[in-house]
Order: C-alpha cells, then sequence, then structure tokens
C-alpha cells in the first residue's frame, strides 16, 4: 500500500492525540516530530515510539516527507503553514487557521500557486455524531432548516490548562479557540454563512492562573470572551450562538441544536466525534434518540489528515479544507468586527460545502 509521510511540528498539549492516531491509518507513515524546544519533542518521541526527531527547518527540508501538521500555537499558524508550503509540502493546521483573515487567504493563494493542498482542524464533523446529523438533515428529517442555536459556555482555560496565557491573547478567546467546532459544524450542516451580527466584551481584565504549573500568576487579558450574535445563513437558515470564558456554564442549553419545518434535532458536542444524536419529529412531544450512522466515534482527531492524504491519493478534494477553514475563520472575527461598527458584516470568502462521509 502507497503511504503518505507525515511530520508533527508542535509537540504541546494537542500533540499526544495526534501522534497517537496518526500512526493507526494504514496509509500513513509517522516520519517524526518538531518543536521548537527539543526536549519537549523528544519526550513526545519517546513517548509514542517515533524514531526520529526533527530540528523544524530538517523537518521542513526532508524530502521524504509529504505532508506536515503544524500544532504550534495561534500566532504562527499561517508563518509555519507558509514554510512548510515553500518547502513544497502539504499542510494540515490546528484550528484557527490562521490569527487573521488576511494571512489565510495568503496560505490558500500560496497552495493554488504550488499546487499543494491545506487541510485545517476541527476535523470532529467528520466523525459519527455530526456526519449522522447531516445525513438526517439532508433526507428530510426536520424539513426545511428554519434556525439553529449554538452554545458554549465555561469559566476560561486557566483552571485546568498548563500554559494557558495564549487564549487570552490575539488569536484567542473562546470564538477563536472554540468557535472553529460549532461554526465549521454548522457550515457543515446549513452550508456557508452570508452575514453575522454580534456583541462581544471583555469582561475580566485580568486573569489569575490556578492551574498547577502556574498557579498565581496573572494574564492581562487583550481579546474578547464573550461574544453573542446572529448568524444568517447563505441558504435562509438563521442561526444564534454564544461563546464564553466568562461564567461557570449553562444548566439546560444545548450545544447545538437545529430547528426546521418538520422537527427539531440536537446534534452532539462539536468538540467530540461521538455523542448522542436526538430527533423530535412534528407532532411528537418527546424526543428519540438516532442511532449513528458512521463510523469515528471515538476520539479520532487526525481524521481530517488521513481523509487529506486520501484525497491527494485518489485526486479528489478532502473534507477540512483550507477553504472551509477561512469561511469560517473570516466568521468568527465578524461577531467582533460587527460590535464595534455596530453593523451586520458581510463575508466575503466563500467555501464548498464537503462531501458527506462514507457510512460506516
Amino acid at each position: 500500500m502507497k503511504k503518505m509521510r507525515v511530520g508533527v511540528i508542535g509537540c504541546g498539549n494537542i500533540s499526544d492525540i495526534y501522534l497517537t492516531n496518526l500512526q493507526r491509518f494504514e496509509h500513513l507513515e509517522l516520519a517524526g516530530c518538531a518543536d521548537l524546544f527539543r526536549e519537549r519533542s523528544q519526550a513526545k518521541a519517546e513517548k509514542h515510539g517515533l524514531s526520529k526527531v526533527y530540528e523544524v527547518e530538517e523537518l521542513l527540508s526532508d524530502p521524504t516527507v509529504d505532508i506536515i501538521v503544524n500544532l504550534t500555537i495561534p500566532a504562527v499558524h499561517a508563518e509555519v503553514n507558509r514554510r512548510a508550503l515553500l518547502a513544497e509540502k502539504h499542510v494540515y493546521v490546528e484550528k484557527p487557521f490562521a490569527v487573521h483573515t488576511a494571512d489565510g487567504l495568503a496560505v490558500l493563494e500560496l497552495a493554488r500557486e504550488k499546487g499543494l493542498r491545506v487541510g485545517c482542524a476541527p476535523d470532529t464533523f467528520l466523525g459519527a455524531g455530526i456526519q449522522t446529523s447531516i445525513g438526517l438533515i439532508a433526507g428530510g428529517a426536520i424539513g426545511v432548516p428554519v434556525a439553529a442555536t449554538a452554545f458554549m459556555l465555561c469559566g476560561g482555560h486557566e483552571s485546568w490548562h498548563p500554559d494557558p496565557e495564549f487564549y487570552y491573547k490575539e488569536g484567542g478567546g473562546p470564538m477563536l479557540d472554540m468557535g472553529p467546532y460549532y461554526l465549521t459544524a454548522l457550515v457543515a450542516m446549513l452550508g456557508p454563512i452570508s452575514r453575522i451580527s454580534g456583541s462581544a466584551r471583555v469582561s475580566f481584565p485580568e486573569r489569575t492562573i490556578t492551574s498547577t504549573a502556574k498557579s498565581g500568576q496573572k494574564i492581562h487579558v487583550e481579546v474578547p470572551t464573550h461574544l453573542a450574535g446572529t448568524i444568517d445563513f447563505v441558504q435562509g437558515a438563521v442561526g444564534t450562538i454564544i461563546m464564553s470564558f466568562d461564567v461557570p456554564g449553562g444548566q439546560h442549553l444545548p450545544r447545538i441544536e437545529i430547528y426546521g419545518s418538520e422537527g427539531t434535532l440536537t446534534v452532539p458536542d462539536p468538540n467530540t466525534f461521538g455523542g448522542v444524536v436526538e430527533l423530535r419529529r412534528k407532532g411528537e412531544k418527546e424526543f428519540i434518540p438516532v442511532e449513528l450512522t458512521h463510523d469515528y466515534a471515538e476520539n479520532s482527531r487526525g481524521l481530517g489528515v488521513a481523509d487529506m492524504a486520501q484525497a491527494i491519493m485518489d485526486d479528489r478534494p478532502h473534507r477540512a479544507s483550507g477553504e472551509l477553514a477561512c469561511h469560517v475563520l473570516e466568521a468568527m472575527h465578524a461577531f467582533a468586527e460587527s460590535s464595534v461598527s455596530g453593523r451586520h458584516v458581510v463575508l466575503k470568502s466563500e467555501c464548498p460545502l464537503p462531501e458527506p462521509m462514507p457510512q460506516a
């Protein structure tokens, strides 16, 4: 079997699940990993049985590596993507696609010039929960989609993350951190977004780290930490969304619900691959669980890399595409932009709808 060789840049908190899962796909070969701090990449290589620890430039220049998986911090996502493309590598990056939409668009243009692929997390929408939901909507289970809600409320990441400062700097905040999961899922189910309105605030300008490693250290907050808004989809549905790092959480708020002319669909947490899908049809009083129709119900981060690699070999579009991620990136920025301007923000980007995954 033909294999595509993958190298990972960035050995932080998220890298463990990638380094585990990438070794489970038969058409991928994990070449090794790199990090600015060699002790981190060395530790990950030992933990996951990798034979090669690279310096970053060494990995980028290795002619045997086909795909770079970019797991660096958001502030350098676009630059590492650019360097990978200039090194003639396909690249798949953790969310968000970039800090600024213009940087994301520049990466897409460079990829087109080079004839290379760019993919981006989240790939959770390729999992069993959301793929089952996509199938139900496409099959008419709720009739014509009319509206959607999406809620993510928590107290922030400084209570558990060992290095949480970047969540409150440029490129962070609840929208750029968690928004990709919710907006990507919504676009995959309901299609592209036409315009957005929003309100945003910084509720607490200073945060205190309580996780063990840096307990007691202060963080100066530079980005909105509570955002609310409405989403107009090209195909007509209207969405309502709240993203917050400022509250303990909601008691009964759904992660995502889709409301149609003939029923309502409760969609699982888009930060997971599986979960419970529930459907209440018109005239029914109760929500009924729906059997999942697809594979990948467990934590399958890296599935988007595997799909992109297979798509390259099959000469077909990959699903977790840079175009989708850049559309979501523009949308995420639009909430704060609307809050400042007091106006709707009309999105300029477009994206093709990803093909549904094959059923189990």
